[in-house]
């Protein structure tokens, strides 16, 4: 009773004198509950210090669980002093997969942390929540006159950042999603996000490729936000491959003519239409005359499946699905809509012992599905990725497709190289004897900078050429095998061209778009699409004639699934039509391709689509449609059909 307020505030604070600060209040009659304004507790002794805003970010040591150090995971090896981001440091490491701290449950927070609570949540339940849910959540909540006062800046700023996360595409993330698993396109429009609630002005955003991993409806989106730094009075410079957004550009500068050596020049410069009709740029002419879909007539039904039954793992919502194989397969959807988790964590992870596996090959355990049918027929499960080839500089795309051992032979084969008993292992610049003993084969040295990072030079005995001078003195063609290190791929298919062995591969590596590289291109220096072509050329290179069994019917020496997640990232529109001609070459050797991927020259080149959605994170997780390139068009439910069928009638 309100009229009472005063004669209880008196009573109540007599009681807390009288107890030193401690009361009992009895809900019922027989139940108590103690409290103290002291933050301590005088049954078990205990007291808490001050709450302070650092007791809840786990990246404290005030707020941290004691036990996992705020990673919510129980990692061997990591401690306190460590962040998780040094050189040194790699999860992967470990043997043995993190799994959830049995101290904190996963929460991250030290106990006293976790048993603060608002509105009847602690913090680690409202980190939980997706953005999207975190943005419902904050705008429903409903708080009293004074609790109002206090959170009203909070919430406006809490609100306000939850939409700038929501404005680039990631309302699917969780709040406390951890940074490891994000990707490099989620990565940057967080920091995008970031850079929209600055509100600041008169600045110059230069951002590397922003439309990696976004959907074309997600890239819309983007666009959009980049608009609004825009207007604010900021200057935006984008380094980008995706046609729409160099449509929306309004300047563009057109680098090349070529890559590598035969590029460095500004081709073109100007407005979309000035582009266009520039013959020099090789952009203008894809803007001008994009793809005429299909390039390959459709491969009809397939004979064999692969049948993924109730995929539960992650957002998967009991998935159940056939995909054909010998065809290549796109998978589509919008970010976070499952992609990813059906095809790498489903379908790889679960096959992968095929590749191990020589006879009486079963697969008694599934993850993530109920089981999986129809894997008879595949031999091996390749995920071609865009990890580096190699990480030191002796790795070299000659070595890792394998026929610089036959480049080795033919200089072994030389009068000179007979005369000396020069054999093979002499032009190795892996082992001793014939490479440098400067730089041990490395054509570079590394030199020590107090305070400043090391830097590399080439070597000064050798001028980066990896070998010593009585190796470089045998010349096969007039070229030392020096020579031939530092020959681009271009010349090299000419320079080897009555060499088969030798020139099949670099035929191969010239067809998608890699002619510009040296055959001794350190491999740390390589992009991810760099080596990720690198590896598939690799594959078509070992890749053997397609048989005809009893039947008639095609039969692979070899059947191999690849599997291949966004392989168009970091590619120019050009090199997207070479990508599509191996994806080709690989299924009409006898394999099986399956690609995530958001490019719709990919999508629209598929012998068989599964657009998963309809919405990211908990929103996804199902087949919204499936089909040929045709029939997807078609779908009401599909968040690609419309965007594919601008692709078909354009």
């Amino acid at each position: 009773n309100t009229n009472n307020e005063t004669q209880l505030v008196t009573l109540l604070q007599r009681a807390l004198d009288y107890g030193s600060g401690v009361i009992k209040v009895g809900t019922s009659a027989k139940t108590e509950m103690l409290y103290s304004t002291k933050r301590a507790c005088s049954n078990c002794q205990r007291s808490f210090a001050e709450l302070d805003p650092r007791m809840f970010s786990y990246n404290s040591k005030h707020g941290w669980c004691e036990q996992c150090y705020g990673t919510g995971e129980t990692i061997q090896g990591f401690d306190e002093t460590q962040t998780g981001e040094e050189k040194s440091w790699d999860k992967q490491n470990d043997e043995n997969e993190p799994k959830p701290c049995k101290h904190c449950k996963g929460a991250r927070l030290k106990p006293e942390s976790l048993s603060v609570y608002f509105n009847k949540q602690n913090i680690a339940q409202f980190t939980a929540l997706s953005i999207q849910d975190a943005m419902q959540h904050f705008k429903k909540i409903k708080l009293n006159d004074r609790a109002a006062l206090i959170a009203r800046d909070s919430l406006t700023e809490l609100t306000g950042r939850l939409n700038f996360l929501d404005e680039v595409g990631l309302s699917y993330l969780a709040l406390d999603r951890a940074a490891p698993t994000l990707s490099g396109g989620e990565a940057q429009r967080i920091r995008l996000a970031a850079q929209l609630g600055s509100n600041l002005r008169g600045v110059c955003y230069i951002l590397d490729e922003p439309t990696i991993g976004l959907h074309p409806r997600d890239n819309q989106m983007l666009l959009s936000t980049l608009e609004k730094l825009q207007g604010k009075g900021n200057t935006i410079v984008v380094v980008e491959h995706d046609e729409e957004t160099i449509s929306h550009a309004d300047h563009i500068i057109d680098i090349g003519p070529g890559a590598g050596v035969r590029g460095g020049e500004v081709v073109a410069s100007g407005t979309v239409t000035q582009i266009k009709r520039n013959k020099q740029s090789t952009t203008g002419r894809m803007l001008a005359n994009p793809l005429k879909h299909p390039l390959y007539k459709p491969r009809g039904k397939a004979e064999n499946q692969l049948s993924i039954v109730s995929a539960n793992l992650h957002n998967l919502k009991n998935v159940s699905i056939s995909l054909p194989l010998n065809q290549l397969v796109c998978v589509s959807g919008v970010s976070g809509s499952g992609k990813s988790t059906l095809i790498r964590d489903v379908v790889n992870d679960n096959l992968r012992p095929l590749n191990t596996q020589k006879r009486n090959r079963k697969l008694s355990k599934f993850i993530g599905c109920k089981t999986i049918d129809g894997w008879q027929s595949i031999h091996r499960v390749l995920e071609v990725d865009q990890t580096p080839i190699g990480k030191t500089p002796r790795s070299c795309p000659a070595t890792y497709i394998g026929f610089w051992d036959n480049i080795r032979r033919l200089f072994a084969d030389t009068t000179e190289a007979r005369i000396r008993g020069y054999s093979a292992s002499r032009f190795s610049f892996n082992v001793s004897g014939g490479r440098c003993a400067e730089c041990d084969g490395q054509g570079m040295q590394r030199i020590e900078m107090n305070f400043l990072p090391d830097v590399k030079v080439p070597c000064e005995s050798c001028n980066g050429a990896r070998f010593n001078t009585e190796t470089l003195s045998v010349l096969y063609k007039d070229r030392s095998i020096g020579d031939v290190l530092n020959m681009n791929i271009d010349d090299a298919v000419e320079f080897f061209s009555a060499h088969e062995s030798i020139h099949h591969a670099l035929k191969l590596m010239q067809d998608v778009g890699l002619g510009y590289l040296t055959l001794g291109q350190q491999s740390p220096t390589l992009s991810g699409g760099e080596a990720q072509r690198i590896k598939l050329v690799s594959e078509l290179a070992k890749a053997k004639p397609v048989l005809k069994d009893s039947s008639g019917r095609s039969a692979p020496l070899i059947h191999t699934l690849y599997i291949l997640d966004e392989p168009t990232v970091g590619l120019h529109m050009a090199d997207v039509e070479k990508l599509i001609h191996v994806l080709h070459r690989l299924v009409d050797a006898g394999n099986s391709v399956f690609v995530i991927e958001h490019n719709l020259d990919i999508m629209a080149e598929a012998d068989w689509m599964v657009d998963m959605g309809p919405e990211g994170g908990n929103g996804g997780g199902k087949v919204v449609a499936q089909g040929t390139p045709a029939k997807i068009v078609g779908s009401k439910r599909s968040a690609t059909a419309p965007f594919l069928a601008q692709l078909f009638n354009r």
